[in-house]
């Protein structure tokens, strides 16, 4: 049981530097999203994430261990992809949408990781421990629900009516253009026609 618990506090070492590394994420997706709900919901998460922290905090000390960060490579990778959606030049609700599907990709990864731990906890007995990981997989969960209920109500929608917003003002143009030219082309004939009948006049 000791390889399994060293196992598991591995885990808990992932999650503690994943976490962390959300807390300093959350705020520049906050800043750059425009639409109300996705901000509340993501200042929302800010806070429970910190309280993932401690919680995290408190499985380490159930388990007599020290709290210790293990450099959690797949997190740093969902944030960097992150960090590259918000510089792409999107409409607001577009990156809206795209806000939402980077947040949910780390939902994710970490309902994935705490159900491993939660799991590790549980076969060894623990079940503090498998309490506490069970209380930040439930709240992961319902954060990832919430974000679809947002895409789906609102900022899909909104971001379908941008693009669609934007064909029309370019097929707009187009159909400018191509009105003037038969106008054009009508004048021409008629004045062809007048000198034609008054070659025959002649």
């Amino acid at each position: 049981m000791e390889a399994l618990q060293k196992l598991l506090v591995d885990e808990l070492g992932d999650l503690y530097d994943a976490e962390q590394q959300i807390v300093k994420a959350l705020p520049k997706l906050i800043q750059e999203s425009s639409s109300p709900e996705l901000q509340k919901a993501l200042k929302e998460h800010l806070t429970v994430t910190e309280e993932h922290v401690q919680r995290l905090e408190e499985a380490f000390s159930e388990l007599g261990e020290s709290q210790s960060r293990r450099k959690c490579k797949g997190m740093a990778g969902l944030l960097a992809e992150g960090e590259d959606l918000l510089k792409e030049d999107f409409e607001e609700s577009t990156k809206d949408a795209g806000i939402i599907g980077a947040a949910q990709r780390v939902e994710h990864y970490e309902i994935a990781a705490y159900g491993t731990a939660r799991t590790l906890a549980q076969t060894l007995g623990n079940s503090r421990v498998a309490e506490l990981l069970q209380e930040t997989l439930d709240e992961e969960k319902e954060a990832d629900e919430l974000l679809t209920q947002i895409a789906e109500s609102t900022v899909n929608t909104e971001a379908a009516s941008e693009e669609s917003e934007n064909s029309n003002e370019r097929s707009g143009n187009g159909r400018s253009r191509s009105s003037t030219a038969p106008k054009s082309k009508s004048r021409n004939t008629r004045t062809r026609s007048r000198r034609t009948r008054a070659r025959a006049g002649r």
